[in-house]
């Protein structure tokens, strides 16, 4: 599976953004990250294009919960995108990357005061309040500041969008937003329109993550546009933005075929305008918000091969071989929280035939299984190996478990590569530590 512009070059190694994966690797050492940065252009204007054709008035907003960093919002902003943020880290890299406030929405369930703050003092574009506590501490951060702030309301349609249970966020039962089923949401909105200092713009839904079908967003649509319709009945108001959030699934294995950007553009356009005209409303601006989508099969990860070990095993009767790599769960900690599935191949060897069954293991003191079950050419110490689509939720979720350093990150295009972030050294993990003088 060659994803965005990988290919097989003349020395039967991995390329991807003109860039030979093996020299990738000896120059920036490995574990690595690479990003390609034509294929994350590519899809931001596959969705511009997209919903502008199938809706009309409508702006795409990059989730930079799947991969941020100075240089992804650097790239967002030039590409004229949005962009959500969920944190004073993500907003604060947002704006050291020079992303305009004015064209962020701010998330999450629990936002502190200085979160709000923040918020209101750099004029992000959207707050998207979660909580009855929020919506009254926001008031009066912005009354405090002298300040209007542009609001969203989030809401939980209730649609099951039938993913992995920790991914899926628009139930009922969820931890975020406003029930709309129980009456929750409508409350929050009319609290919204009576307190000072906000400004409600619109509402807001998210329903899950790497869906692979479109029956979800066609089951949100008509909940969602339903709601506007009991908005302006009850309270008189029309609101002028509708956010649909995002989940957009990609490829991990060979055989996933998520919907395409066009195919989901035309079909929740479609179910959106026909909710809007049976509801009599005029047609909101709107937005949709995705991350892995954007980034998730621009991503690689180069790992170094190390011990290539036999093991018996009872059941069944065989054996299993262990491709040991130099990296694992502190990279790429999707497998152990998901069961996540990845494909690879090996970056010196990538037009060999995989006819070898390998199971991939990292070297942290876990079990720390990468990839489960694999066919690849004969594995030897010393070969890179390459693990497709990482671009989403790797970088952003890795840690430092067992004092590993976290890996650098290059971003390459047209056949140059680019260092975006240096890896971590040792120094590094001691920099936040201190040692009391008793134990000095």
């Amino acid at each position: 599976m060659l994803l965005g512009t990988q290919r097989v070059n003349e020395r039967n190694h991995l390329e991807i953004g003109g860039c030979d994966a093996v020299e990738l690797a000896a120059e920036f050492g490995t574990p690595l990250y690479v990003v390609d940065e034509a294929l994350i252009r590519q899809n931001c204007l596959a969705y511009k294009q997209a919903f502008q054709r199938e809706y009309g008035d409508s702006a795409v907003a990059y989730a930079g919960k799947a991969f941020i960093v100075r240089a992804v919002c650097a790239l967002m902003a030039k590409l004229d995108m949005w962009l959500d943020v969920a944190s004073a880290g993500e907003l604060y890299t947002a704006l050291k990357g020079n992303f305009p406030p004015q064209r962020m929405l701010f998330h999450g369930n629990y936002k502190t005061q200085q979160e709000l703050q923040m918020a209101v003092d750099h004029g992000v574009g959207y707050v998207v309040v979660d909580s009855f506590v929020e919506l009254d501490q926001l008031s009066a951060t912005a009354q405090a500041a002298g300040r209007v702030q542009p609001i969203l309301i989030r809401c939980n349609p209730g649609v099951d969008p039938h993913t992995h249970r920790l991914i899926s966020t628009g139930k009922e039962d969820s931890k975020f937003g406003f029930n709309i089923k129980d009456g929750s949401a409508m409350a929050a909105v009319k609290r919204a329109l009576e307190l000072p200092g906000v400004d409600l713009q619109g509402i807001h839904c998210h329903i899950g993550s790497q869906l692979l079908d479109l029956t979800p967003y066609t089951e949100a649509a008509p909940v969602m546009t339903s709601f506007l319709k009991q908005i302006r009945d009850e309270t008189g108001v029309e609101l002028p933005v509708l956010d649909m959030g995002g989940g957009l699934g990609i490829r991990y294995l060979e055989e996933h075929h998520p919907p395409t950007i066009d195919e989901l553009a035309k079909s929740l356009s479609a179910a959106l305008l026909d909710g809007i005209a049976k509801a009599g409303l005029t047609k909101p601006r709107l937005f949709v918000e995705p991350g892995r989508s954007i980034v998730g099969e621009a991503g690689t990860t180069l790992y170094t091969v190390g011990p290539v070990k036999e093991v018996s095993i009872p059941e069944p009767p065989g054996k299993r071989v262990y491709v040991s790599v130099d990296g694992g769960l502190s990279d790429n900690p999707r497998p152990a929280l998901y069961d996540a599935l990845y494909s690879a191949l090996v970056a010196n060897k990538a037009g060999d035939e995989p006819k070898f069954d390998y199971t991939v293991s990292g070297r942290h003191c876990e079990t720390d299984m990468l990839i489960p079950h694999i066919k690849l050419p004969r594995v030897e110490t010393g070969d890179i190996l390459a693990v497709q689509s990482t671009g989403a939720y790797n970088y952003s979720m890795a840690s430092n478990y067992n004092r590993f350093t976290r890996p650098a990150v290059v971003f390459v295009y047209d056949g140059k590569a680019d260092l975006v972030v240096r890896r971590e050294t040792l120094d590094d993990l001691l920099k936040c530590d201190l040692l009391p003088d008793r134990l000095a």
